[in-house]
């Protein structure tokens, strides 16, 4: 175009400005450069033509920033990861994206290396850049649902998992990661059908599987779990955590000596497994190796220093110990709570709760609100509580509920669930509800939440109920004991202040199933049974010792155990040996498993005397012996654990059936056995005196409950 009259040249001037309205940048240079070439010092043209450059070159520069590092750039990153390298790939991707700062592609790996070095909150903020920069990548949805879930924060995983199936509906690993998350949420029905639509997707998915397994194992469907597991093996013969849950199932079982191989197999395949340690520790422990047990603990949190649950099982297995101290104890606690008081950011102050309440709102956490022992002392007690004076409210740790569960429910104001929640989330819900007293219920047993209560998000906070021993927790003020199971003397050994209540720090509700008492079965045997229904860990050498040592002083007497580990023909053979070995024929043992709850109290009615053990003498099984009319003979311990039976029997009005040592206990054991008709006449009205006494006065109980609590806020007033 060489336009010769002024005319012709506005006319290109305008239509230039056309064009690069209309983006047409390619036009709009030539008809510039037209005018230029007619009158070359046109000072419109030489300023258009200067923009159209500087934003062609602007163009360029982001279509660079927008494009992916070369396909041998990402290679080497991909190498690098899959070599384990993560902090290298940190260190590749974030100088890369000083020249590419906006590919999606490097940033999702970026967020991949940070995740794998446990940068979980950076990683999320990485694949949420993902997603700002492409909406529709499904893969950015997944990966950040799997960072989220890894943080514990599971609503916001789950939403993650379900937008990344809404834009890739066969993106089969987000169906079988959302089972996994649903299953922890304790929506486990879902579950499965996450995990079985990834499995009907591609049918080898060895870890859709997995996933499922561990869903049906929580649904109580654990042969169904088992094969689960067993499917995963199968496709993927090196998965050590299929064989680490297969023997998490086992070990539900009751298959203890098969649960530790699989475990095992487990640890051969990866021996850095910290999960497999532990469980592996639970088992052995059941099959009453605790030493090894200990070991396996202890190895588990070499592992894995900052994960609660291996403290706490440890910390539980030495309850069971003869050979460790309660110093030795103490010193491990205050080493759990150094090491999660750590991770709290900040601790709650500018409570929300009323300064001079009407009435105290006291938060219950606890996993065994149900048929369990924690539910069978709870239950009369919440019956008893006045709301007037307190309002509860209820933290469920655990997603399993029964008929106790709903039975007790009335008694809450409100049923608030923390599993699935993180640790600060979970206290969070807490603070906001404006509790006064938080009370924990498990201490270091299954589902506690003990590192919850490192948060302090109620001003009160105390462990009672669900735990013989101390939390060790700086951030629990107060332990409810009571003069028998914790003297004064004793107080040194916990990180709590004792709080004695009156009596009994405990009350248990009358069994809801009827069995009538029978006469001492020694009066038509010719012989005495003793017996102990307490789990068989509690059964260890010196107790065994023992007991075999008061079955020869006393011809043709027996023992009949009662366990859930004895369902295992595996465990009650080392048991017969063991009693061998102290020169006790098998049949002087007699082995009963886990039954029913009303054929479980009939089995009392076998048993003339109790025998308690120790140091972890029992607890539920003296007040269900005592209500059967079958008395305990007791050894009186050096700690809270092992002074169980001195309370319970001091309040039954049965001083003479506790032994302060062990010759004391076998005396005992002979002179009881020996005369039947005092024996029997105790029978006969053992109900009804432990009845009438404060083991199961309710009311009593509960006032007394009440007052401390209202105590314990009101001397913090006084701070």
């Amino acid at each position: 175009m060489s336009p010769s009259k002024q005319l012709t040249v506005e006319q290109a001037l305008s239509m230039a400005e056309r064009a690069m309205q209309q983006g047409n940048t390619a036009l709009g240079q030539r008809l510039y450069k037209a005018v230029l070439e007619h009158q070359p010092s046109h000072q419109i043209a030489k300023k258009g033509l200067r923009e159209l450059q500087k934003g062609l070159s602007h163009s360029q520069s982001v279509e660079a920033q927008i494009a992916n590092p070369s396909q041998d750039q990402l290679n080497k990153l991909i190498n690098l990861y899959n070599s384990g390298q993560k902090g290298k790939v940190e260190e590749v991707c974030s100088e890369l994206l000083k020249t590419y700062p906006q590919s999606v592609i490097l940033i999702n790996v970026l967020g991949a290396a940070l995740q794998g070095q446990g940068k979980l909150e950076d990683a999320v903020q990485a694949y949420s850049r993902v997603i700002e920069l492409k909406p529709d990548y499904a893969e950015a949805y997944y990966n950040r649902g799997n960072a989220l879930e890894e943080l514990g924060r599971l609503a916001e995983a789950l939403e993650n998992y379900d937008k990344a199936i809404e834009l890739k509906p066969k993106l089969v690993e987000a169906y079988s990661n959302r089972g996994n998350v649903l299953q922890k949420l304790g929506q486990l029905a879902e579950a499965v059908k996450s995990c079985n639509k990834a499995i009907g997707i591609r049918p080898n998915l060895a870890e859709a599987y997995n996933n499922r397994g561990i869903a049906l194992q929580k649904l109580g469907q654990l042969k169904k779990g088992i094969e689960s597991y067993d499917r995963v093996i199968e496709l993927k013969p090196d998965y050590a955590e299929a064989y680490y849950n297969r023997g998490n199932a086992l070990q539900e079982l009751g298959q203890l000596a098969e649960a530790v191989k699989s475990y095992d197999k487990a640890i051969g395949i990866r021996p850095n497994l910290a999960e497999a340690y532990s469980n592996r520790g639970k088992a052995l422990l059941g099959l009453g190796q605790l030493d090894d047990a200990v070991e396996s603990y202890e190895k588990a949190i070499e592992l894995k220093p900052d994960y609660a649950a291996f403290y706490s099982s440890l910390l539980f297995a030495l309850n069971y110990s003869t050979s460790h101290s309660p110093d030795h104890y103490s010193a491990l606690a205050r080493r759990f709570n150094e090491t999660f008081a750590k991770k709290v950011r900040s601790r709650f102050s500018g409570y929300r709760c009323l300064p001079r309440p009407e009435r105290l709102s006291v938060g219950i956490v606890s996993g065994d609100l149900r048929n369990h022992p924690v539910g069978y002392f709870l239950e009369s007690v919440l019956s008893c509580i006045d709301p007037a004076v307190m309002e509860l409210i209820a933290y469920p740790t655990n997603p399993k509920t029964d008929d106790l569960s709903e039975r007790i429910k009335p008694f809450f104001s409100a049923w608030k669930p923390i599993y699935g929640l993180s640790d600060e989330a979970a206290a969070n819900q807490i603070y906001a509800d404006g509790i006064h007293v938080l009370l924990d219920l498990s201490g270091h047993t299954a589902h506690n939440r003990l590192p919850v209560f490192c948060w302090k998000p109620s001003p009160v906070q105390a462990s009672w109920l669900g735990y013989c021993a101390t939390t060790g927790l700086s951030e629990m003020d107060y332990l409810l004991g009571d003069p028998y199971v914790t003297p004064p003397e004793d107080d040194g050994n916990f990180a709590e202040k004792v709080w004695r209540l009156p009596d009994l720090y405990v009350c248990f509700t009358p069994p809801d199933v009827n069995v009538a008492i029978t006469e001492p079965p020694a009066l038509k045997r010719g012989y005495v049974t003793f017996g102990s229904f307490n789990n068989l860990t509690k059964v260890n050498n010196k107790v065994l010792a023992l007991w075999a040592k008061t079955l020869q002083a006393i011809p043709n007497s027996r023992l009949l155990l009662k366990a859930k580990q004895l369902d295992d023909v595996f465990v009650r053979e080392i048991v017969i040996q063991q009693f061998a070995a102290h020169k006790i024929h098998a049949h002087r043992i007699i082995f009963r498993g886990k039954v029913a709850r009303e054929k479980h109290f009939k089995a009392y009615n076998e048993v003339d005397i109790a025998l308690d053990p120790f140091p972890y003498s029992g607890v539920t099984t003296s007040f269900e012996g005592l209500w059967m009319g079958v008395p305990v003979l007791t050894l009186a311990g050096d700690r809270f654990v092992s002074r169980q039976g001195v309370g319970i029997l001091m309040n039954a009005g049965l001083p003479d059936w506790i032994a302060a040592n062990e010759d004391e206990y076998l005396a005992k054991a002979i002179a009881f056995a020996s005369d039947l008709d005092k024996l029997a006449v105790l029978r006969a009205g053992l109900r009804a005196q432990v009845l009438a006494s404060r083991l199961f006065d309710a009311r009593r109980f509960a006032g007394n409950f009440q007052d401390a609590l209202r105590e314990m806020w009101r001397c913090r007033e006084e701070k």
